[in-house]
């Protein structure tokens, strides 16, 4: 007790001795209050108590439960038993006070509601009626408790109807506390009705549920829960602006109690005048406005404007896990702003609702599904990072970078895990380094043409101008553009130089040969040359894609070394006909992988059972047991003697 009030309370105490001491019957006394608040401090009321439902009609976010309440008792068609459950904090305590209230009302009015004039509805408002018992669950537990509640049952009620016994939170009754409550329940007196509320309804007993009517409780809407903080804010006299109560039920979540408590303690903050500034910083919520900035430096692939954003994010108090969550939620406005039909899924003000609606025509739908996979990933990966602000960071470039790859990406695909250079240099300065990687060699007159750069040329060639990069060699050519060298053609022995027998009649045939561009077009496209170590490996990487269904022929292949018969025809050796059946039936599928990732038409491949003596490799604990066995008899032995089994 704070020294003002001690003192306003001695003051007090002193005052009514001296009445009770006065002799006199003119004397006259006067009290003098400075302060008249000091007296209303203690007769304060939470916004959640004040403003509680007291008729169905002034639940809010339930209309479907209220209307089936209200007819049941409109046509007096009443259960035994109810089951409230739902999220915390959405009405199931105070609908069934309203409940038990009304089928108790002596006079209820024709909407179905109680008419608060009666000596029951008197009793009930003033907190003494003997009708309804409320029992918390979480503290009265027990086998003893549910028994005294058991005894207290068979007294009829005095006055009214029915004696409703509430159990708020039930699912913390003890398994021998339901099991001595489920007679009871089942069959109780005609007088009493029973109300059960829950948060957990998976947590109760199936014998329980099925003999209470099950009401589910919805979380109450953004919308809903706005215009009931505008009502309460327009009883109290208190000025606020739709955004701000807008961040106040978002971050309720769905709970109205949440939500008048979360009102209450920014009106404490504002002192009467709530603001949207005010909410955010008092909640600690972060701005809208970081986030649209943010998603503007994405599309214009400015990644230091994003990294520095995200740093005066964190030394504003803000976590990285909070910041993330809430950049994917933006993300997922941006997606449902863009169609008109998922527009009601944005739960946001009307002010802001116009500018994700002008945002989410900058992104493009690749870019959002992208996005929002990276930062769920980053997410996911939040709690076991060491380096939670690297890890936000690395998102971010990823996200920073995903308009700038030029790549058309199909929708949900997995976004690639790839980071390009931030800062490039000019074109001007990289080029004197890439020229010294295009040597041209010196070409004699009587070489003849290569054959791999009119094999295989770019699909651009004909649109660069003079064919600059034609009198480079192929390797050169490759490295300065970044890709792969490409295997050996196969060249047939004709084309490998002049003839000794005739060398006349082939430099006759040469002067005469038709140009690289018509042997482009005349000749068919060449097969590559290729060996045994390229087969097993293009093998396993067939092997390692094959679907989870299956995965015993996969890891057969796994374990499986194939063996090159000639230049084009490769052979996998089996031990036993279903295998081999198998591979068989796998045979077109193989070939056409093979002779795409090896670049020849004519890879073939066959099946062979291996012989009897041939030397095969154990794949199973059977197999490889009998191998072991054939070299070491005694091992045999041990197996009878103790009468072992393989599994």
């Amino acid at each position: 007790m704070s020294t003002k009030i001690r003192r306003i309370t001695e003051k007090f105490l002193f005052f009514a001795y001296i009445c009770t001491k006065a002799e006199t019957s003119h004397a006259v006394f006067v009290l003098y209050i400075s302060d008249k608040n000091t007296l209303n401090m203690e007769n304060y009321i939470v916004s959640a108590r004040k403003y509680r439902p007291s008729t169905f009609e002034s639940v809010v976010g339930q209309r479907a439960l209220t209307t089936t309440l209200k007819n049941a008792i409109a046509t007096g068609k009443l259960a035994h038993a109810y089951l409230f459950c739902g999220p915390r904090g959405v009405g199931k305590t105070t609908c069934a006070r309203i409940f038990a209230k009304t089928i108790n009302c002596m006079a209820p009015t024709a909407e179905g509601e109680a008419c608060n004039q009666c000596e029951s509805c008197t009793a009930f408002n003033e907190q003494r009626s003997y009708n309804i018992h409320e029992l918390d669950a979480a503290s009265n537990n027990s086998v003893d408790d549910i028994r005294q509640l058991v005894e207290q049952v068979r007294i009829p009620p005095q006055i009214g109807k029915y004696k409703v016994y509430i159990i708020d939170e039930v699912h913390m009754l003890s398994a021998s506390a339901f099991n001595a409550f489920l007679k009871t329940l089942e069959e109780p007196p005609r007088h009493a009705i029973f109300i059960l509320a829950t948060t957990e309804k998976h947590k109760i007993l199936p014998t329980i549920l099925s003999r209470c009517q099950i009401y589910d409780f919805n979380r109450i809407g953004v919308e809903d829960t706005v215009a009931h903080l505008a009502y309460v804010a327009s009883k109290e006299g208190i000025t606020a602006e739709p955004e701000a109560l807008n961040v106040i039920a978002l971050k309720a979540d769905g709970g109205m109690r949440d939500a008048l408590s979360i009102f209450d303690q920014v009106v404490s903050f504002t002192g009467g005048h709530i603001t949207y500034q005010s909410v955010i910083e008092n909640l600690n919520v972060l701005d809208y406005e970081y986030y649209f900035k943010l998603t503007d430096h994405f599309l214009e692939n400015k990644v230091s404007d994003a990294l520095l954003l995200l740093n005066d994010v964190l030394n504003k108090g803000f976590d990285g896990s909070h910041f993330i969550t809430g950049l994917s939620s933006h993300f997922r406005d941006l997606l449902v702003s863009k169609d008109p039909a998922t527009l009601p899924l944005l739960e946001v003000g009307a002010s802001i609702r116009q500018r994700y609606q002008t945002q989410a025509q900058k992104c493009p739908l690749p870019f959002l599904y992208r996005a929002m996979k990276l930062c769920n990933d980053c997410d996911l990966n939040y709690r076991a990072s060491k380096n939670k602000r690297l890890l936000v960071e690395l998102t971010l470039i990823q996200v920073a970078q995903i308009t700038a790859e030029g790549d058309d990406v199909a929708n949900g695909r997995s976004p690639k895990q790839a980071i390009k250079p931030i800062f490039t240099q000019p074109a001007a300065t990289q080029q004197p380094q890439a020229a010294p990687a295009t040597p041209q060699p010196q070409v004699s007159a009587t070489a003849k043409p290569q054959a791999a750069p009119t094999a295989a040329p770019p699909a651009n060639a004909t649109a660069t101008p003079a064919n600059t990069a034609s009198h480079a060699t192929p390797t050169a050519i490759l490295l300065a553009q970044g890709k792969e060298e490409k295997k050996i053609p196969v060249v047939k022995m004709s084309g490998l130089g002049v003839s000794i027998k005739r060398p006349k009649a082939e430099e006759e045939a040469k002067n005469t040969a038709p140009t690289p561009a018509a042997q482009q077009t005349a000749q068919p496209e060449e097969d590559y040359i290729f060996n045994e170590r390229d087969v097993n490996y293009y093998w396993q990487e067939y092997a390692g894609r094959m679907p989870k269904e299956q995965v015993a022929i996969a890891k057969r292949m796994q374990n499986m070394h194939v063996t090159l018969l000639n230049a084009t025809t490769f052979e996998a050796v089996v031990d036993n006909e279903i295998v081999a059946k198998e591979f068989t039936s796998m045979i077109p599928r193989l070939q056409e992988y093979l002779r795409i990732r090896l670049k020849n038409r004519k890879v073939t491949m066959t099946v062979r059972i291996s012989a009897p003596a041939e030397k095969v490799r154990a794949y199973g604990r059977v197999e490889k047991f009998q191998m072991m066995a054939q070299k070491n008899d005694a091992l045999l032995q041990l197996k009878d003697e103790f009468g072992l089994e393989l599994y």
